[in-house]
């Protein structure tokens, strides 16, 4: 409990708030009206019926980019660190260049073979059930700390609410409206399936479009703009960097020291490659309607890179406004960038409309992420031992998605804020050894099942290796980089060359000893609808 005065919040914020997550509540329910289905199937609750058209691919697609924890730490980042965390612009820019190369393809070859998860293809294509199996376990465990990371972004936004209307922040409270919020978010889904994330996720992305257009208007307008911004940081970012990260000298937000272009440029190409190798995301585009507008959805989602951009430069923005920059200074948490930011410079029925719109960018993702994982574990964990009916394959898999969403939550309860962090950056390094897998087997079957399973283990064992030894003077997760002679390069890219080294060499000797590959996936089935 701590005494704080936190902007314009009062009782119509807090009316506005709930009244619009009623709304948002009721689509989710009212989602398994549309397009009925069978939801007694896996591929009709969990991919929306592959009925998905362009417009809904890219808000599906938004949804999981502009999250709550998107909303919160990228300006967060930008605030306490500085210019490198900007890699957030490119990353996203190249990882839609990435999906527009793989996920056509896997959606051909996922309607021709009736697959519902990416293991399902590596498992015909490599003609290997443990490789699959390795490649569904590790998307369930990347994505735990990804939902986790959602919830932090729901809590820095309770945790202002609660302060603008009683003066103190109080854990318990927040901690209960959580469990109510996720209670309904399970109830819905549980109910409606992936349509209820594609329904809800056009009412989220609405809201924080709004949200994120009318503070990068209105604020620089009304306080003097990025000149007055800029001007304010070079005075008072030494005092910013001692009060959250407990550390002297100013933080360099105009450019990029030349020593960490190495680190930005590695961040920006293993987070993109790390990108589509997510369940959520790989889901999300098996749910189009065809090819083609998969293609076309997925080439509109720049537009929501340039809104990542803007969001960026609200980390800077702040310093437009004393008041603002004050309380997230008096907190000692970037994490209030953006709720102080809006609190402080927007009518109190607008907060209640942006508070909302971050609220629910953790409750939308939350629900597609617990979806791809329930997908996974059921199809390709579970499915490998035990035989089971399609309705007891869906049921299963609605069931564990339930769960997975409170194992998150108690993630959040039981392990630091910081920790959750720098385990979501750990969850990004240990994707990427999936790309050998899915991504090259999508245009080579010259890869062989062992050497590709051997090149996985190599590829996540040297990245553990990587991530201990770069943070043991620490004692805790802290960084995701390891120092090279060519500078600081992140780890994701250093355990995947490794990968790669393994798998290729690996198959030159399986193919020398006679190996030939998979013949239960044509090539046709890959580049052609049939």
């Amino acid at each position: 409990m701590r005494e704080l005065a936190f902007g314009n919040i009062d009782g119509v914020t807090l009316g506005v708030f709930v009244v619009l997550f009623a709304i948002f509540a009721f689509l989710g329910f009212w989602a398994s009206r549309w397009r009925r289905g069978d939801l007694s199937k896996i591929d009709e609750w969990g991919l929306g019926g592959r009925r998905l058209g362009w417009l809904l691919v890219w808000f599906l697609m938004g949804a999981d980019l502009f999250t709550a924890y998107t909303f919160i730490a990228v300006p967060s980042s930008m605030l306490a660190v500085g210019s490198l965390y900007f890699f957030a612009v490119p990353y996203v820019a190249w990882g839609f260049g990435v999906a527009l190369l793989t996920m056509p393809r896997l959606w051909t070859v996922s309607r021709n073979k009736g697959y519902v998860t990416a293991s399902d293809f590596v498992k015909d294509r490599f003609d290997s059930r443990w490789l699959a199996i390795a490649v569904a376990l590790t998307g369930i465990v990347a994505e735990l700390p990804y939902i986790a990371l959602q919830i932090v972004g729901m809590q820095a936004v309770l945790a202002a609410m609660l302060a603008g209307l009683t003066g103190v922040v109080s854990k318990t409270v927040s901690d209960i409206a959580l469990i109510i919020a996720f209670a309904i978010l399970a109830s819905f889904t549980f109910t409606s399936g992936l349509r209820g994330a594609a329904i809800t996720g056009v009412f989220k992305d609405i809201l924080i479009w709004i949200t994120v257009l009318a503070v990068i208007i209105i604020v620089p307008l009304s306080y003097g703009g990025f000149a007055s911004a800029f001007h304010n940081a070079a005075i008072q970012s030494a005092t910013v960097n001692q009060a959250l990260n407990h550390a002297k000298g100013p933080i360099n937000y105009g450019a990029l020291s030349p020593k960490l272009i190495p680190a930005y440029f590695s961040l920006s190409l293993g987070s993109a490659l790390a990108l589509y190798l997510y369940p959520h995301a790989i889901n999300g585009s098996l749910s189009s309607e065809d090819k083609g507008k998969l293609k076309l959805g997925t080439s509109l989602l720049p537009i929501y890179g340039i809104g990542l951009a803007l969001l960026a430069l609200f980390g800077i923005l702040v310093y437009a406004v004393p008041n603002a920059l004050s309380a997230v200074i008096k907190l000692g948490a970037g994490t209030f960038v953006v709720p102080s930011l809006i609190a402080y410079t927007m009518p109190d029925w607008f907060v209640g409309l942006a508070y909302l719109a971050i609220f629910i960018g953790g409750l939308v993702p939350a629900a597609i992420m617990a979806i791809g994982v329930a997908n996974l574990l059921v199809r390709n964990v579970i499915k490998e031992f035990k035989s089971l009916e399609p309705k007891t394959e869906a049921t299963l898999a609605k069931v564990i998605s339930t769960v997975f969403k409170f194992v998150a939550l108690g993630f959040v309860f039981a392990v630091p804020a910081t920790y959750a962090i720098q385990l979501q950056l750990l969850g990004g390094i240990l994707i990427t050894q999936t790309l050998p897998s899915v991504f090259l087997g999508l245009y080579t079957r010259n890869l062989n099942g062992k050497a590709t399973l051997v090149g996985w283990a190599a590829g996540i064992l040297s990245a553990l290796a990587l991530v201990i030894e770069a943070n043991a003077k620490f004692g805790v997760i802290k960084t995701s980089l390891y120092t090279t002679p060519l500078g600081p390069l992140y780890i994701a890219i250093l355990a995947l060359l490794i990968n790669l080294a393994v798998t290729l060499i690996g198959s030159g000797i399986a193919y020398g000893m006679g190996w030939r590959p998979s013949q239960k996936i044509k090539e046709e089935e890959i580049t052609k609808e049939m």
